[in-house]
């Protein structure tokens, strides 16, 4: 059986279970571990198909979450909640899957956003996924679309105050900015993660979308500069280990650079934030120094160098697919194509589990067993919606929810 076919029927089989199972896994309402990236899913598979019957399906799962908000659920982060919800909610308005207007229904949860967005940077939480980068991006997307003159005042001004926070956050020294970030409870744990889901280049990766618009270019120029300045100084030029970056640094003196290849951590997800970054600053140098870093990943292959054990997004062969078949898109290339190739024909492979979803189970947890996913972030519809862009002529543009595409 080919591999086009294979991955038909596999996009078939998440559709369904996605459709009958999501009620039994709605603790969690936000785009990447929710009910709202289910439903994004089933959008994008419907469009795929040219039909109408799973945008159906996606619609009644963003209901269902409407729903669950009236009847008291609160919890506001981006992975997990609110502000994913309103995410998908704006997106898939604005690539015209829906109709709604995003002023009055989202507009509803401003407040309640920016005070958990406030809260979080005070304490110095800047996460993605969970924290107050999260929440900025969100209000990033609603700034983009709005059609209000005033709420695109008022989220310009959440993004400034956005960025002032980072910059409080900072700690700039000798021309580089770094952002510190702190392991557990224990407050004297603290690390510098780099990565594209919780470290900085995410911060990175966010402020050079800010720095796309005029509005924006005063406040993340500098920052991008010498955030950027960081990761090159720390930049493992050793041919002795796997990786150029470590998942984080601890300890500046003793550093293994041995991290895993996933959009989560290490030198793929960096190197995919970077590019993005030398795309706002519009410096070919920069450009030059980080795409050999992403075709250099392209030769780790083996199980022991990549650290790859399941197919999800963040951290399995699908999310590391997807990323290869963004940077080839535009900047095409043979090593990047290959990898593509590679990582959904591994995580295809992947699909062994007879009790699993679609065959599918996921390391989830610190106990770092394998279960059945929904989700986006690490489950099967994440696996779908990776596999929809394989499959489609056009590149599609779910993977904003990222920071991948734009």
């Amino acid at each position: 059986m080919v591999r086009e076919e294979k991955l038909r029927l596999k996009l078939l089989e998440i559709a369904q279970i996605t459709a009958q199972k999501y009620k039994d896994h709605d603790d969690n309402l936000g785009i990447f571990t929710g009910i709202s990236g289910i439903a994004l899913f089933q959008f994008y598979y419907a469009k795929h198909l040219d039909s109408d019957y799973h945008a159906d399906i996606g619609m009644q799962m963003i209901t269902h979450c409407i729903e669950k908000i009236n009847a008291g659920y609160s919890i506001p982060s981006y992975c997990n909640g609110i502000a994913g919800l309103g995410w998908v909610i704006q997106h898939l308005n604005s690539e015209e899957f829906i109709e709604v207007d995003c002023d009055n229904l989202l507009g509803q949860f401003d407040g309640f956003l920016y005070e958990n967005m406030i809260k979080d940077f005070k304490k110095g939480d800047y996460d993605f996924l969970h924290g107050g980068l999260g929440y900025g991006f969100y209000f990033f997307k609603r700034f983009k679309h709005t059609r209000s003159p005033e709420l695109k005042e008022k989220y310009r001004n959440i993004l400034f105050k956005c960025v002032a926070e980072l910059k409080r956050l900072a700690i700039i020294d000798n021309g580089m900015a770094k952002w510190p970030y702190t392991l557990g409870q224990e407050e004297n744990m603290v690390s510098y993660n780099l990565g594209a889901a919780h470290g900085i280049a995410s911060i990175l990766n966010f402020l050079s979308r800010l720095h796309d618009f005029e509005a924006f270019k005063k406040c993340t120029g500098l920052l991008l500069k010498l955030g950027t300045n960081y990761l090159l100084d720390i930049h493992n030029r050793s041919k002795s280990d796997i990786s150029f970056f470590p998942n984080a640094i601890i300890d500046e003196n003793s550093n293994k650079y041995n991290s895993r290849l996933a959009w989560c951590h290490g030198d793929l997800g960096i190197g995919m934030s970077m590019v993005h970054v030398a795309g706002a600053l519009n410096n070919t140098s920069l450009k030059n120094t980080w795409l050999p870093i992403l075709q250099h990943s392209t030769n780790r292959r083996k199980q022991k160098d990549t650290m790859v054990v399941d197919a999800g997004f963040c951290h399995g062969s699908y999310g590391n697919a997807q990323i290869y078949h963004a940077i080839n898109y535009h900047y095409p290339n043979d090593f990047f194509k290959e990898a593509l190739n590679f990582w959904i024909d591994d995580g295809l492979k992947k699909a062994t589990y007879p009790d699993g979803y679609a065959g599918y189970k996921q390391m989830a947890g610190l106990e770092g067993k394998m279960h059945p996913l929904l989700s986006v972030l690490e489950g099967v519809s994440g696996i779908g919606l990776v596999t929809i862009d394989y499959l489609s002529s056009n590149r599609n543009t779910w993977d904003e929810c990222f920071m991948i595409g734009k």
